[in-house]
């Protein structure tokens, strides 16, 4: 089973990109809004040496027409794509949302970062 199968594409660098949250939430903790967030763990994530790309714009289609556009919060190494949140607790909309920027973009791993009260995390592999 290759790591494409069993949902470990791109581990390295997700691996990196959760510790690089974690260590964000940390010194920052809870409070501030998802752009300052957003801006702060692509410092960290520049420090870590990792590529990072702030606010890409994406464009959504149908039948071959835009009929949409949005930019994501992170986009790392070009096949990473994150999307931070300031919530209570992370829901299933947050997902579906993940998963659509996911669907839109054609990348296939994306991780949802939650800085509210408690720092949590999901990483989720569109297929």
């Amino acid at each position: 089973m290759d790591a494409r199968s069993n949902g470990l594409m791109h581990r390295r660098i997700t691996k990196q990109v959760i510790g690089a949250f974690f260590d964000t939430y940390n010194e920052l903790g809870y409070g501030f809004l998802e752009s300052v967030y957003e801006a702060a763990l692509a410092i960290r994530l520049h420090e870590c040496g990792l590529r990072v790309e702030t606010q890409s714009p994406v464009l959504v289609r149908f039948h071959n027409h835009v009929v949409g556009t949005f930019r994501t919060d992170l986009l790392v190494e070009e096949c990473v794509l994150v999307e931070i949140k300031c919530a209570r607790n992370l829901t299933d909309a947050h997902d579906a949302q993940l998963l659509n920027y996911l669907k839109a973009t054609g990348l296939r791993v994306g991780l949802l970062f939650n800085f509210g009260p408690r720092a949590e995390f999901r990483r989720r592999v569109f297929s």
